[in-house]
């Protein structure tokens, strides 16, 4: 999630101590480990809050779908590169086009307008 590495770990470490002293860093660690569980449990019943007020069509909403960079990502780009990869480029479209014969009319489709 945040991507700390044992390094980064151990450096922290060392800073609360030389911050906070070797004799308050238990009860320190106490109060943040407190804090945390509040925080989670804040947000698992926000949650849940949210699933039970959209109703049962959305039991399997994952709030992560809801930042607009992933949901763009997941719903309108899924397989964009794949179906460039895919298919070949073909030169048909640099081709010179045909001219019609004198008097033909052009093609005309009523539906594609």
């Amino acid at each position: 999630m945040f991507n700390i590495g044992p390094l980064e770990i151990a450096v922290i470490a060392i800073v609360a101590i030389l911050v906070f002293g070797p004799d308050r860093l238990p009860e320190f660690a106490r109060t943040a480990a407190k804090l945390l569980g509040q925080v989670r449990q804040m947000v698992t019943k926000a949650q849940s809050d949210l699933r039970e007020e959209l109703g049962p069509e959305f039991a399997d909403l994952d709030v992560r779908d809801l930042n607009p960079r992933s949901f763009v990502r997941k719903h309108l780009l899924d397989g964009v590169d794949d179906d460039f990869d895919e298919k070949p480029v073909s030169d048909s479209y640099m081709s010179t086009p045909q001219r019609l014969p004198a008097g033909a009319r052009a093609p005309f489709d009523p539906e594609a307008t």
